[in-house]
């Protein structure tokens, strides 16, 4: 949502603007986030490159690695925006638990190729003993179809994570557009986790689901 894409040719400050913001008046009401950054446009952009440069030849493990550094680098972008309240490092290994991540922000990247930060933000939540994540997309809620080409398309509110992987499969490939990816949607039904995916543009509707409220986004559980 904040990083170039066909439409907006730079960052969108605008957006980094209004979550800084949003955060910090979270941050002041004893609220703690941790942030788990995806590649979005710019790792499409540079596995697309690499698949033009190098054709058939470039694996699916190389595909993923440009994929995760795409997430390093959102990630140290939104590590220095709250640098003065932020974790002095960046999670990103995920096969141990770092106990000094105590800072009311802790910025999470992408781990190693075979899933997305999906994954990675179910294994926070396991570590950490949370039991909800909120998935910031940019769409109000899953539909059962593209809602950008079918006017009909209807807005779902809750699913099963047994629904969500007949939708997903139980395969992860590069740059896969789902609304959670297979591994994280596997992992989250085993722990009992539970996803609301929102729009992550609506800044009032997501203070609403931090304030237990009636709010706009799909249940997954």
């Amino acid at each position: 949502m904040f990083a170039p894409n066909e439409e907006r040719k730079g960052i969108d400050l605008n957006y980094l603007n209004k979550f800084e913001r949003f955060i910090r008046k979270q941050v002041a009401k004893k609220r703690r986030f941790f942030i788990i950054t995806g590649g979005g446009y710019v790792a499409r952009e540079y596995r697309d490159a690499a698949a033009r440069a190098v054709g058939t030849k470039i694996t699916d493990e190389d595909l993923d690695w440009l994929g995760v550094h795409a997430t390093r680098l959102n990630a140290h972008l939104f590590r220095t925006i709250f640098r003065d309240i932020a974790h002095s490092w960046i999670l990103k290994h995920y096969d141990m638990v770092d106990k000094k991540a105590t800072s009311p922000v802790v910025v999470c990247s992408g781990w190693k190729p075979g899933w997305s930060t999906d994954y990675c933000a179910v294994l926070i939540a396991n570590d950490y003993h949370m039991d909800t994540v909120i998935s910031l997309t940019n769409v109000d809620y899953i539909y059962d179809k593209d809602p950008k080409k079918y006017k009909d398309a209807k807005p779902i509110k809750k699913m099963s994570w047994d629904e969500v992987l007949e939708v997903v499969g139980d395969k992860w490939e590069p740059g896969m557009n789902t609304p959670f990816d297979p591994a994280a949607s596997k992992l989250a039904k085993k722990i009992g986790l539970k996803t609301i995916l929102i729009d992550g543009r609506d800044f009032g509707n997501l203070e609403r689901v931090l304030d237990g409220k009636s709010y706009k986004g799909t249940v997954i559980e």
